[in-house]
């Protein structure tokens, strides 16, 4: 029998949040936020290893109640405003291996602030991975396809075609956004080699737009809140809508 991938699940949660404080254990309907996706990590049947990747030692408190490692803090350089997933991922990885000899064939990374996505959400990405044998398979949801900047005298600029063409978005070539991070799943090999998650054989599942809600401010998470606990009923309304 083929062995079975070791799929790493990595759950970013660095501990400065500025714009809603202590994000990732902030109830969200009385639960902390970063509960979902620890549960949710837990219940997908891939898992073969749940780490949560923090700085504070009371987001890791909170991550080992729920059933998620926390083999090490971050470090500080690691964890600051600026910081890339990328460069925490390299130095998780890089410990992982050196310290316990561990390496992983995937590494599924969810985030915190997608509270709505879904268990097929990650079956489908995991399908797609599996059958196309791509670099990564990430999450995107739709937007509209007409595209506008601002220049630094705040002049408005279609950036993706031109004024002439018909305003009927049908027409418009369909347009997609990242949706929050709902997941990425890369291949290790190919991710050390290449040092970047969205690497050059990456490939997309598209997700509903109305389950794409990012919790990066408290409108958001109000929200969110909404969506979710009336998720079930809003999904079966929208399905006998498209009959």
């Amino acid at each position: 029998m083929p062995r079975r991938p070791k799929v790493l699940v990595v759950i970013p949660a660095r501990g400065g949040s500025q714009r809603i404080p202590h994000k990732n254990i902030r109830k969200f309907l009385g639960r902390p936020l970063i509960a979902y996706a620890i549960q949710q990590a837990l219940s997908w049947p891939p898992t073969s290893r749940l780490i949560v990747d923090t700085d504070s030692p009371v987001i890791a408190a909170v991550a080992r109640r729920y059933g998620a490692e926390v083999p090490w803090l971050r470090p500080a350089a690691l964890a600051t405003n600026r910081s890339s997933v990328n460069d925490a991922l390299l130095y998780l990885l890089q410990r992982l291996r050196q310290e316990q000899n561990y390496r992983p064939d995937y590494v599924l990374l969810l985030q915190t602030t997608s509270p709505l996505r879904e268990i097929t959400d990650l079956q489908q990405c995991w399908r797609l991975m599996q059958r196309t044998k791509a670099d990564t398979v990430l999450t995107i949801a739709p937007t509209h396809p007409r595209l506008y900047y601002l220049d630094q005298k705040q002049n408005i600029i279609l950036g993706n075609g031109s004024e002439r063409q018909s305003t009927n978005i049908q027409e418009w070539r369909p347009a997609y956004i990242l949706n929050g991070c709902f997941v990425y799943i890369f291949n290790v090999r190919k991710f050390l080699q290449q040092k970047i998650i969205i690497m050059k054989n990456t490939k997309a599942v598209i997700c509903d737009r109305w389950r794409s809600v990012d919790l990066d401010t408290p409108e958001d998470w109000a929200l969110a809140e909404l969506l979710y606990k009336n998720r079930r009923r809003l999904a079966r309304r929208i399905a006998a809508m498209k009959l």
